[in-house]
């Protein structure tokens, strides 16, 4: 399990924290008023790409050590609030249909990018900072006494671009995050998507093959490595659980890019599971946990409470239910009691994925606070099941994922299944998926036992009633059906509930995620406007050369 953060509070996000958290209506009145006085406020300090505030180092003061600002990194995985309004819950969960949104009332979606954006280029910046002075360092030590350092430095840069790259596509990476250092790199230009990906990639291998787990390791010279490990909130210092993270996000991303540059990608899946290299493993999901890391994760109540439009949808349903039976009666998916709840009348009831003019309105209070003191207060026009209430609602135990052991499962099961970077064996295939799917249930599981406020799931299911269902049920057997890549895809796709950006990754490459309706036409998210304001020349080069900025572009990676 993840440990980490030193919270990161600057002006935009107090300005976001005491300004976004109130009826969205005043926001589009304020921003109909002023669009532009608006923007130059809340994001000219949005990318360190450039200005003026940015250009001057912030890392000014001498005492502050490389441990702290690696730190606050560590802090900036946090998911900004809104980025989850916006993007999450706006945007990413009706167009991957892991929910139903039942009105379209906040369409700018801008506020979440530039929330996401804005995030990364403060964070790149002291990933810079910490380079920088790692470089200095060498004049005076041993490189390889960095090494350990640099590995976590270059691990924590991956995942951050790669979940950046992928929603936007072509970003300044390269260039990027040394406005401060040097003028002539504040407004950088922008780079490919697949040189950013084959960089990571490399950056990754070394990362795992360089960080030493010795304990109290020396370089051959005899001078100690450099320890951040009473600074590590992350992994709590646990050089090995970084290595695992590091292979198990370069299988992430070979997977990815693995219809677009086979030849790049499957060496990279050869290597790690073929040499059975050191992976995230059954419980050893990586996660942001407030109530070990000394914050509070208010930012999921306020999105969904403030946004109130998403509920359980069909098509979600119909991989949890067997029938369409208020009862519950038809569940065969222990996670939908962890997912979603009954409606106001206690009665599981979906909204249409595709409604049409004869569907009654959304409406109740399901995500309000006062649920806290009497849960089963969810409004009377609440007619259709909402997320769980404590999965949003608990501030403290409930985590953010950010990468799981069943998801590790099964990228290796899509890998033998279809003989990427190893030969095609479809009886470790089906081993690796059933060792994915009791992962995946049991995560949710501890994710509810360990939340001190959640009272009202269901019994837990034994490991072995978890085995015996997962083997014998029909739609989640995979020795009972012949489309074994689609049931894949499927769970791989429903373990990913509360990770809606890995869903639109997979339903992106593959095109085989449930769905009802239409296929998904939505590849991209729009660059910010601040990047327009804050870097023009480049951005329109850009455009150029991408021919629109518009969200039907595909990034590069997809086929």
């Amino acid at each position: 399990m993840v440990h980490s953060m030193v919270q990161y509070v600057d002006t935009f996000e107090d300005f976001k924290k005491n300004n976004f958290k109130i009826d969205d209506q005043f926001i589009m009145k304020k921003i109909s008023f002023s669009i532009i006085t608006i923007l130059l406020l809340l994001f000219s300090s949005s990318c360190e790409k450039g200005f003026e505030e940015l250009n001057q180092n912030p890392f000014a003061p001498t005492e502050t050590g490389i441990g702290q600002l690696f730190n606050t990194v560590v802090g900036s995985l946090q998911l900004g609030w809104n980025e989850q309004f916006y993007m999450h819950n706006e945007t990413l969960y009706p167009l991957t249909q892991l929910a139903a949104l039942t009105t379209s009332t906040f369409p700018n979606v801008s506020l979440g990018t530039e929330d996401m954006w804005s995030n990364y280029y403060k964070a790149l910046a002291h990933i810079r900072e910490i380079e920088q002075r790692l470089n200095e360092m060498e004049e005076t030590t041993e490189a390889e006494a960095l090494n350990n350092v640099r590995g976590m430095l270059k691990i924590l840069t991956a995942y951050k671009t790669f979940r950046v790259t992928d929603m936007f596509g072509d970003l300044p990476f390269f260039e990027a995050g040394q406005g401060y250092q040097d003028l002539d790199l504040a407004r950088p230009k922008f780079d490919r998507q697949e040189d950013i990906y084959k960089f990571l990639l490399d950056e990754l291998a070394w990362a795992a093959e360089n960080i030493n787990i010795n304990p109290e390791p020396v370089t051959e010279g005899g001078t100690p490595y450099l320890s951040l490990e009473s600074f590590d909130t992350f992994f709590s210092g646990n050089l090995y659980t970084w290595i695992k993270f590091a292979n198990a996000l370069r299988l992430r991303h070979a997977m990815r890019m693995v219809e677009k540059d086979p030849a790049f990608a499957t060496p990279i899946l050869k290597e790690i599971i073929e040499n059975n290299l050191p992976v995230i493993g059954q419980g050893e999901d990586v996660v942001m946990l407030p109530s070990a890391q000394s914050w509070q994760r208010e930012s999921s109540h306020w999105s969904f409470r403030e946004h109130n439009n998403l509920r359980m949808g069909s098509n979600i349903w119909g991989v949890l239910s067997e029938t369409d039976a208020s009862d519950g009666s038809g569940i065969f998916d222990p996670r939908a009691y962890l997912f979603f709840e009954t409606n106001n009348a206690n009665e599981w009831t979906a909204f249409p994925q595709v409604p049409d003019e004869n569907t009654p309105d959304a409406g109740g209070t399901p995500y309000a606070s006062q649920r806290d003191a009497n849960y089963a207060l969810k409004g009377q026009a609440n007619i259709y099941s909402p997320f769980n209430y404590y999965l949003i609602r608990d501030n403290m135990d409930i985590p953010e994922v950010i990468l799981t052991a069943a998801e590790v499962s099964f990228i290796r099961t899509e890998a033998y299944l279809r003989g990427l970077g190893v030969a095609q064996d479809v009886a470790i295939a089906e081993g690796e998926y059933l060792s994915g799917l009791f992962s995946s249930i049991k995560f949710w599981q501890n994710v509810k036992n360990n939340s001190t406020m959640w009272v009202n799931a269901s019994p837990d299911i034994s490991d072995q009633d978890i085995f015996a269902l997962i083997n014998n049920h029909p739609q989640l057997s995979i020795f009972a059906t012949e489309d074994k890549l689609k049931l894949l895809y499927k769970q791989r796709w429903l373990d990913a509930f509360r990770q809606s950006w890995e869903a639109y990754s997979l339903e992106r490459r593959t095109k085989q995620t449930p769905r009802i309706g239409e296929a998904l036409n939505h590849f991209r998210f729009k660059y910010p406007p601040s990047e327009v304001i804050n870097n023009p020349e480049n951005w329109a080069a850009q455009i150029a050369a991408m021919g629109s900025d518009e969200e039907n572009v595909k990034v590069w990676w997809m086929p």
